[in-house]
This record gives structure tokens, C-alpha cells and sequence, in this order.
């Protein structure tokens, strides 16, 4: 058999898929699994007769592979991938690459990028999304390292991809060293975001209107022939009708403790090393934690008591208002998103392209969505776009949307019912459009008990001063507020 156009080290579900992904394109794959017996496995089984080179060694598969060498790691994140690394690298030559395709976090993809430069071969780290049915049917991806990297893996990478309905290939270089796995990041945080407000949506309609599963399921399948129209949306109007062998609604079967990995956790954490206010993401992380209290909410529930209201409204306008509510808190994350990835593309020197990544995720990601296309068309006319609530689209949209986003806040905070995400969003959507906010008396709180300085409104930026409130301070103050 000819030797392989790249190989890959790993063979859980998602590696597996992602070697058929290739070999369906017309690509020669070698593979190496930790576990040689899953080797065997594969190339005798889902793999048989297909141009698939199964190795029991990082040697052979090195000495299968066309130069320069293209070997891509779909192992566990974390220390699996610098084990790996570390064993692939004495088999390769200068120019050959390592593509890392896990959920590595960016800064582990910073220092190896450079680890792996400086032993005169180059990095690729790449954010893919899409499950185990992305892999195998065309994810999105998100590469970004060394850039002399790019032209040799592109051919695979775009043609292994999604594309958009236009033919465009939701895969293209996203920057320097970690660019790629940060985009991928914040990917996974707007998915946080995007699943919290769906299901407080879900909440609000079964507890606050009373409705079955099957009506949710049929409002979610109209919402999703409008500007909602994407796959989260899809797959909740699909869960909502499902039902086990015994006729149970399934939705009802599940308890109400939600897992996490870690990628929305990372999001908010680099937002506020940043200082970035990234509060949808951060409220949708938390409202996990909350979730995983279990025990002690049921505790608590007969303990604590809320408002004895039931909504008295019109309950078919209401579910309108839901409608908007959601899509106006969907566009509040996504700004907040791309606020975060301008601020570490100004934070890490990367040249980021806004309107190209919205284009990455319009196939084959979790977020996929319509609303993607506007977001690119946005970006398009405006690169410099400082936030995406002052694009005339989506001005308009929230505008539209406003009385509807604060009926719905209202009438959950009169029904006790939370929503986090969407009520935090109309808090940053307020916010963001006040000219004046009370951190002056909040700067005047921390002058006072800690000489901390402050500046005026009537005096040039970036000249501090400072007040003895007392008369008993002096005018001694600390070193002046990081703004």
C-alpha cells in the first residue's frame, strides 16, 4: 500500500471517525492507538478494505507517513498530548508537523508551539467541533500555530471539513500559536450560553406556562423555521417528542445535575483575567454548579419559598415574547464572545478574523445557526466592529426585541422562576448603553479607605487624585487603580 498522506495517534470514537472522514475524501491514513489490540480492532473492522495502514508503533507509523510527516493526536487533553508529543517528536525530521485535534487548553498550545518550533518541526493546535458526527460527516475546525504549517495541512483539513450552503469550507487559519484552540474556547463557552438560555426558555414555558412536552416540542420546531433556526434548537425540539420503548417521555427520566469539562470554566476565567465582561458565559457555567447542588436545592425547597403567583397573561403572546427574549440574549453572547476574542487577539499580538470565524461556524459545530451569517456579513462590513450590538442588523434586532426580553424578565422574577442568562443579559445590554455608570461613587468608596485615586470628569484621562476624605488621611495615596 502507498505511503499515508498523515497519520493519527488515537482511536476512541472521535479519532476513529475522523480517519473515515479522511479516507472518504480520497486520503491515505496510518493510525496508532496506545492499546494496539483497538488497532487490530479497527483495521479488521469499520475500517476493513478501506485505505486505512493500522501500526503498532509511533516508528512504523512514522516510517508509513509521506514527508513532511503529518501526525495528528486525538488523545485526552491535558498531559496525554505532551506524553505523546514527546514520543513523536525523535521520529520526525525538520518541517515535519504535530497536529494536536483535542480540547487542549490555549496556553498549553502557546508553549507547545513553541516547545515543538524549537526542535525545528511545527505545531498545529485545532479546535474541532461537531461530536462524534462532525468527525465522521464534516466538523468545523479551528487550526491555528505555526503558520508555515498551514498551506501543507490545509488540503485535508478543508476537504475533511462542513461546508456552508455556498460551498465555502468551514475550516480556515485562525492565527499564531494558540489562536486556534481560544476560538475553540469561546466556541464552547457561546455553546454554555446558547444551552442555558434554551433551557431556561424550557423552564419558563413548563413551569410558568404550564405546557406539555408536546407543545414545547412544537414551538421549538416553529422557532427553528425562523431567526432561531440552528442546531441546538433542532436537537431540544427533537428531545422534547422523544420517548423510550415504554411510551415515557425521556426528557422527564433525566435528573437535573449538569456535567461540564471545563471549556466554559476556562472562558470565564480569561475573561476576567482580562477584563472582559463576560457575563452570559459566566452565569451559564454557574448555573451548571448550581444544578450539580442537588441534594441540597431539595433540601432547600422545603425550606425556602418563593411567590405563590401563576401567570394570568395571554399565554400564546407570551410565548412571542419568550421568542424574543431568547434571540435578543443570544445576540448579548455572542457580543460578549467576540469581545473576549478581540481582547486576546490585542492581549497575544494574533490577527484574527472575526467575519471568517463566524463563517467556521456555520457547518458543523454545535452552534451552527443562520444567525452565523449575519454575524460574518457584520464583521464584513465593518472589521473594526468594537461590539456586535452597534451593527444596524443587530441594533435593530435587539430593538425589536427589547419589551419583549423585559416582559419575560419581569414576569420570571414575579413567578420566582430563574434565568440567569437571559435576565444577566439585558443587565450587560443595559449596561453597555448607559454613558454614565455609578463606578464613580465606587471609586470614591475605594479612595476613601484606601487612597486608591480617582479621575475626574473635568480633568484629561490618566491624571489621578486624591481626597482626605476624614482630614485624618493625609495625602498620602496608593499606587494609582488599573482600569
Amino acid at each position: 500500500m502507498a505511503k499515508a498522506d498523515i497519520g493519527v495517534i488515537g482511536l476512541a470514537v472521535m479519532g476513529e471517525n475522523l480517519i473515515l472522514n479522511m479516507e472518504s475524501k480520497g486520503f491515505t491514513v496510518a493510525c496508532f492507538n496506545r492499546t494496539v489490540s483497538k488497532v487490530d480492532d479497527f483495521v479488521n473492522g469499520r475500517a476493513k478494505g478501506k485505505k486505512i495502514i493500522g501500526c503498532h508503533s509511533i516508528e512504523e507509523l512514522a516510517a508509513n507517513l509521506k514527508k513532511p510527516r503529518k501526525v495528528m493526536l486525538m488523545v485526552k487533553a491535558g498531559s496525554p498530548v505532551d506524553e505523546f508529543i514527546e514520543h513523536v517528536l525523535p521520529h520526525l525530521e525538520a518541517g515535519d508537523i504535530i497536529i494536536d485535534g483535542g480540547n487542549s487548553h490555549f496556553p498549553d498550545t502557546i508553549r507547545r508551539t513553541a516547545h515543538v518550533e524549537s526542535q525545528g518541526k511545527l505545531y498545529i493546535g485545532t479546535g474541532v467541533s461537531g461530536g462524534e458526527e462532525g468527525a465522521l460527516l464534516g466538523p468545523s475546525m479551528m487550526p491555528g500555530g505555526s503558520p508555515k504549517a498551514w498551506p501543507t495541512v490545509k488540503p485535508i483539513l478543508q476537504s475533511i471539513c462542513a461546508k456552508t450552503d455556498d460551498g465555502e469550507p468551514c475550516c480556515d487559519w485562525v492565527g499564531e500559536n494558540g489562536a486556534g484552540h481560544f476560538v475553540k474556547m469561546v466556541h464552547n463557552g457561546i455553546e454554555y450560553g446558547d444551552m442555558q438560555m434554551i433551557c431556561e426558555t424550557y423552564q419558563m414555558m413548563k413551569e410558568g406556562l404550564g405546557m406539555t412536552n408536546q407543545e414545547m416540542h412544537k414551538a421549538f420546531a416553529t422557532w427553528n423555521k425562523g431567526e432561531l433556526n440552528s442546531y441546538l434548537i433542532e436537537i431540544t425540539r427533537d428531545i422534547l417528542a422523544y420517548k423510550d420503548e415504554d411510551g415515557n417521555e425521556v426528557i422527564d427520566l433525566i435528573l437535573d445535575t449538569a456535567g461540564q469539562k471545563g471549556t466554559g470554566k476556562w472562558t470565564a476565567v480569561e475573561a476576567l483575567d482580562l477584563g472582559q465582561p463576560l457575563t452570559l458565559i459566566a452565569e451559564a457555567v454557574f448555573a451548571r454548579c448550581l444544578s450539580a447542588l442537588k441534594d441540597e436545592r431539595v433540601a432547600a425547597s422545603k425550606i425556602l419559598s418563593g411567590p405563590k403567583t401563576k401567570f394570568q397573561g395571554d399565554k400564546t403572546a407570551f410565548l412571542t415574547d419568550l421568542r424574543h427574549a431568547l434571540y435578543a440574549a443570544k445576540i448579548v453572547s455572542y457580543a460578549q464572545g467576540y469581545q473576549l476574542m478581540r481582547a486576546a487577539a490585542a492581549e497575544h499580538h494574533w490577527n484574527l478574523n472575526y467575519g471568517g470565524i463566524a463563517l467556521m461556524w456555520r457547518g458543523g459545530c454545535i452552534i451552527r445557526s443562520v444567525f452565523l451569517g449575519k454575524i460574518k456579513e457584520a464583521f464584513d462590513n465593518h472589521p473594526n466592529l468594537t461590539n456586535l450590538l452597534l451593527d444596524p442588523f443587530f441594533k435593530k434586532a435587539v430593538q425589536k426585541a427589547q419589551a419583549s426580553w423585559r416582559r419575560v424578565v419581569m414576569t420570571a422574577a414575579e413567578l420566582g422562576i430563574p434565568i440567569p442568562a437571559i435576565s444577566t443579559a439585558l443587565a450587560y445590554f443595559d449596561g453597555y448603553r448607559h454613558a454614565r455608570l455609578p463606578a464613580n461613587l465606587l471609586q470614591a468608596q475605594r479612595d476613601y479607605f484606601g487612597a486608591h485615586t480617582y479621575e475626574r470628569v473635568d480633568k484629561p484621562r490618566r491624571e489621578f487624585f486624591h481626597t482626605n476624605w476624614t482630614g485624618r488621611g493625609g495625602e498620602t495615596s496608593a499606587s494609582t487603580y488599573v482600569v
